[in-house]
């Protein structure tokens, strides 16, 4: 199993954890609801993506 002959530098070690940090999605407003979604994904709200509408959010109750 390798084990380290010498400990690394705190700096090397912080250089290394600087891109670990978590990035903020960019949310972009729904095309059909105007609600803020993450973009390249379907609505959650109103189920469309680009305009059509892909999947349908109507409650069970109401199809039947």
């Amino acid at each position: 199993m390798a084990h380290p002959k010498r400990q690394h530098s705190n700096q090397r070690t912080r250089k290394r954890r600087t891109h670990d940090a978590l990035k903020v999605s960019s949310l972009q407003p729904c095309a059909n609801c105007g609600k803020a979604i993450i973009s390249h994904r379907v609505c959650p709200f109103c189920g469309s993506y680009k305009g059509n509408t892909v999947i349908d959010m109507t409650p069970k109750e109401a199809k039947a």
